[in-house]
């Protein structure tokens, strides 16, 4: 396995999520397990969702107690972006990056930004919720969820 691979985790699930109490902390002990069990220090995160949202929350809290966490936003859009943007980023996270192989892939950059997530990551913490998947197209979360499993990611699925 990839070294790097070996202590990076990534983080995906719908727009829309039943955000509780409940789930912030059964959501920052797995986080924090990965940290102090599995000794992962780097964190993969996409956008466009409050799953993503709260667990970029939750990372940064963690990072006081565990000040070497690495947060990395993988854009699904803006292969090039002005310095400017850059430092706003770099403001919630250490690094963003752009995928090359995701230039050119229209509508389904968001589906391969997923792909490039789960590729670079030993385990994906996701939200997937049949309630909260779209009913008028196929769910992004669960297209994400089948080929992490087809890659045979650690998954650890929320909510529980």
């Amino acid at each position: 396995m990839d070294e790097k691979r070996s202590t990076t985790a990534c983080f995906f699930g719908h727009r829309a999520i039943d955000e509780t109490e409940d789930l912030k902390r059964s959501l920052t002990a797995a986080i924090e397990n990965l940290i102090t069990a599995e000794e992962v220090d780097t964190f993969l995160f996409g956008s466009k969702s409050r799953f993503d949202s709260l667990c970029l929350e939750l990372v940064t809290a963690l990072k006081e107690k565990y000040p070497y966490l690495k947060r990395v936003y993988v854009r699904a859009e803006y292969p090039e972006i002005t310095e400017e943007y850059k430092a706003y980023l770099l403001r919630s996270y250490e690094d963003t990056y752009y995928p090359e192989k995701l230039r050119n892939t229209g509508k389904a950059a968001y589906v391969e930004r997923n792909r490039e997530l789960i590729d670079r990551s030993r385990f994906c913490i996701i939200y997937y919720s049949e309630t909260h998947s779209p009913a008028t197209r196929k769910s992004g979360t669960k297209a994400a969820l089948d080929y992490a499993v087809k890659k045979e990611r650690q998954i650890l699925l929320f909510p529980k």
